[in-house]
């Protein structure tokens, strides 16, 4: 009888078999995959991994402007693929590593929910006082449209050996415009589609308005607000039908709706789990509907994000070991879209504030890019937004731009500490850095810009 019994091993399941195991408890650890899970196989590390090597070949491209002379000859995906795979085989050897080093029971195979606490993994029955479950989530698709050949998900599109001239993405997403941001600097003509009004479209408009500019300069062609009808692919490439007769056509299309909960035949349901469309229903503390049952990551309603898996895991190891640790705030976890531009936030967006707050107590303030040294040296353009409730904290933050995302940790702390514009503003940022333009956000907002307008 182990104190805990984790089935999954991604960010969430293994974030709390380490702490578990720190804290004292006996863990048993479940992965039918590669310990890692979706983040550091499928989704996070590969793809930032081509998100590098796409910003290396945007960079020998335009190497003339800052002076220095290179010939940009292709792609060599064969070489990209091999980088990418090394990254990801070098942290997979690190985690394993590292989970062999703690006191966990590591086993491999498919679980399932079998009883109270009970996993049965083949013809082994693994019980504990309490159950984790992390199982993660899956490519979604959409009904009748067939993930085959030149169909395929961001599953197929990593592991493609070879370039194509042309693709549509189907989704507007973080996942959608990852790719789109890729494709367009290994030189493929992308389209993407997406149903809702604009890019992003869980971003603040600001971010969106900016990233639709930055992608129609790099000519990504979208077509927003108008849904998919069809798809019909041939040995040549696929042609795609839109509800407002539009028709496309590319070499593939690439299936970015988002990820779904892996919980289907895993006797959820049967062992008394709340389980709504396939989602594991948890209340703040994590716990499900069955005592000593808790569910973390992807598998959980909400943010589909490595670093909310890690912390939910770490959440449920202490909550488990009685250490009543504070619940997450959900608003306050950090996202980033790692684009060409970047988008970064954390908190409300100025309409989620207004709805919240009122929208007579909102402030919001845009500090443009154009007035920071490093960005300019950079080449690059956007924006720090700020969204304060009137004389009170900063509740939103909002960049667009390359490598804003190195900036989301100040900004999470911001947000979490409800600090307002004067206590920032207090603070002293390097010169010339990006991160000073998060100053100069603030010295405006506080009524004292510097080097912007009031």
């Amino acid at each position: 009888m182990f104190d805990v019994v984790i089935l999954g091993g991604g960010s969430g399941g293994y974030a709390c078999a380490l702490r578990a195991s720190q804290l004292g408890l006996s863990v048993a650890l479940i992965e039918k995959g590669k310990l890692g899970g979706t983040c550091l196989h499928n989704g996070c590390i590969p793809t930032k991994a081509l998100l590098h090597s796409a910003e290396v070949a945007d960079l020998a491209r335009d190497s003339a402007q800052v002076g220095v002379k290179t010939k940009f000859q292709g792609i060599e995906i064969a070489d990209v693929n091999k980088y990418k795979d090394s990254v990801v085989k070098r942290l997979y050897k690190g985690l394993q590593g590292l989970v062999k080093s703690r006191d966990i029971t590591y086993i491999t195979g498919d679980g399932r929910v079998t009883g109270p606490q009970t996993v049965t993994v083949g013809d082994q029955i693994v019980q504990g006082r309490n159950l984790v479950l992390a199982t993660g989530s899956y490519p979604r698709t959409l009904p009748g449209l067939e993930i085959a050949g030149r169909i395929m998900t961001s599953d197929q599109a990593l592991e493609m050996d070879w370039i194509p001239k042309s693709a549509i993405i189907l989704g507007g997403g973080v996942i959608g415009v990852e790719f789109a941001s890729v494709w367009r600097s290994f030189g493929v003509d992308v389209t993407i589609v997406e149903a809702l009004p604009r890019l992003v479209p869980n971003e603040d408009a600001a971010a969106s308005k900016a990233m639709e500019r930055a992608f129609r300069k790099r000519k990504i062609k979208s077509k927003l607000g108008v849904r998919f009808a069809s798809a019909v692919q041939d040995k040549s490439g696929v042609t795609v039908a839109l509800e407002d007769g539009t028709e496309l056509q590319a070499d593939i299309l690439l299936v970015a709706i988002g990820r779904g909960p892996n919980s289907t035949d895993m006797g959820f349901e049967e062992a008394g789990v709340t389980v709504d469309r396939g989602w594991v229903i948890v209340n703040d503390r994590l716990q499900t509907s069955v005592p000593n049952t808790y569910a973390v990551g992807d598998v959980v309603p909400g943010l589909q994000l490595a670093h909310r898996g890690f912390a939910q895991g770490i959440f449920v190891a202490e909550e488990i070991a009685g250490q009543a640790p504070d619940t997450i705030d959900e608003i306050g976890i950090p996202r980033v879209t790692y684009s060409h531009p970047e988008v970064a936030s954390v908190g409300y967006t100025e309409a989620e504030a207004k709805e919240k707050f009122g929208a007579d107590n909102i402030t919001a303030y845009e500090y443009n890019l154009g007035g920071n040294g490093k960005s300019q040296i950079l080449g690059t353009t956007g924006f720090v937004k700020l969204v304060q409730v009137h004389d009170g904290p900063v509740v939103g933050l909002h960049l667009v731009g390359d490598r804003v995302g190195e900036q989301i940790g100040e900004a999470q702390l911001i947000y979490n500490w409800e600090a307002t514009p004067i206590d920032v503003a207090k603070l002293i940022h390097a010169h010339p850095t990006q991160n000073e333009a998060m100053g100069e956000a603030h010295l405006a907002l506080a009524g004292k810009p510097l080097h912007a307008h009031a």
